[in-house]
């Protein structure tokens, strides 16, 4: 099959992964998601995403720093065609597909070759490749011309020309059979002894089997805590009824969809918070009239304000930190979610606006 034919039969398996500190690629390998260890930050919980699957919150059930490997459970409709784990040998010169989601671009195919099929780093074999993969690859497949898991794309060196590495299909084989041996979640595999831990045999976050001191386990009883402002703005949102964890893009982004609207905020390094609603495009026709209609909007509204950049149409609300309370800030992101999607609605119907196109939903 060509790059484009696999990537076409088997995009229902391909998931995108969020949490506070970034994002990444899983893939459907029978009733679970193999993604990076890397990928889940050690995190519980992550926000999952796919063509048949609406941004939902999942559970990592099993985190293993030493493969780099986390599997997460999803209660999902198993795809048409699902991927599978391959049997066959990887060889030198053999044709790769690496699917993902680098730097937010969903469901990006690049074909290349195996440059080396066995590459020794640390105590483990990899399988080198040529094919691009960026940041937001971590944890995506790399397949065969079959459309067979041959590796989990894993990492590359920096600064170089398309040097990328996956963990081969064999060690993802041995770490779910491992997994479901024990036939219960929330495992944890030692990096020293390589047992598999059940979390709430962890204490202090050692191992109990062979006493080092488990990162992962800190991490995942930590959780992600957000402080200062940030802390205050996600109390906000959750105070209008979102769902912050489906919400937060990052620790300092955020993306709510409103009715049509969509409302992306950032938190500034310089303290500032923008909320920006990207509403439409102004018409080919009677622009004047459309850019009397928002001067005179913007002499009403309070807390908010129109403004166009290129020939898209912004409703905004820009505040500093210091300046951001409880109080204001639940009056002026109430109004902004509210007229955003009141004025899609006006501008597209009464002027004659275009609506905006989106890339995939996630």
């Amino acid at each position: 099959m060509n790059t484009q034919l696999i990537l076409e039969t088997y995009i229902e398996n391909i998931i995108q992964i969020m949490t506070p500190y970034g994002s990444g690629t899983g893939f459907i390998i029978g009733d679970l998601i193999v993604t990076n260890s890397h990928v889940v930050s050690g995190m519980k919980e992550v926000v999952i995403s796919a063509k048949k699957i609406k941004r939902s919150i999942a559970k990592v059930v099993y985190d293993d720093a030493y493969f780099d490997l986390a599997f997460i459970s999803y209660d999902f409709e198993t795809p048409k065609n699902p991927l599978v784990l391959s049997t066959k040998g990887v060889e030198d010169g053999d044709t790769t597909i690496a699917v993902g989601h680098p730097y937010g671009l969903n469901y990006s195919a690049t074909e290349g070759i195996v440059s080396k099929a066995s590459r020794i780093y640390g105590e483990l074999e990899y399988v080198q490749i040529d094919a691009a993969i960026n940041p937001g690859n971590s944890g995506g497949p790399l397949l065969n011309i079959s459309g067979e898991v041959i590796g989990v794309n894993t990492f590359i060196i920096q600064n170089s020309n398309n040097l990328g590495f996956a963990l081969p299909y064999y060690y993802v084989e041995e770490a779910l059979k491992s997994y479901k041996i024990l036939g219960c979640q929330n495992i944890i595999k030692c990096p020293s002894c390589k047992n598999l831990i059940d979390e709430k045999d962890i204490k202090n976050d050692y191992c109990s089997e062979c006493g080092i001191k488990l990162e992962v386990a800190k991490l995942r009883r930590k959780g992600y805590n957000p402080t200062g402002s940030t802390k205050l703005f996600e109390e906000i949102l959750a105070s209008l009824d979102v769902n912050v964890t489906l919400a937060r893009r990052s620790q300092a982004s955020w993306r709510v969809d409103y009715g049509t609207a969509r409302i992306e905020i950032n938190y500034y390094e310089n303290g500032i918070i923008i909320g920006d609603s990207k509403l439409c495009v102004i018409p080919k026709e009677n622009i004047s009239q459309i850019y009397d209609y928002l001067l005179e909007e913007n002499q009403k509204l309070s807390y908010l304000r129109f403004s166009i950049n290129e020939n898209f149409i912004y409703l905004s609300y820009i505040i500093v930190d210091s300046s951001l309370t409880q109080k204001e800030g639940k009056t002026a992101f109430k109004r902004l979610f509210e007229k955003s999607n009141e004025y899609d609605d006006i501008l597209i119907n009464k002027f004659n606006a275009t609506k905006q196109k989106r890339d995939e939903e996630d």
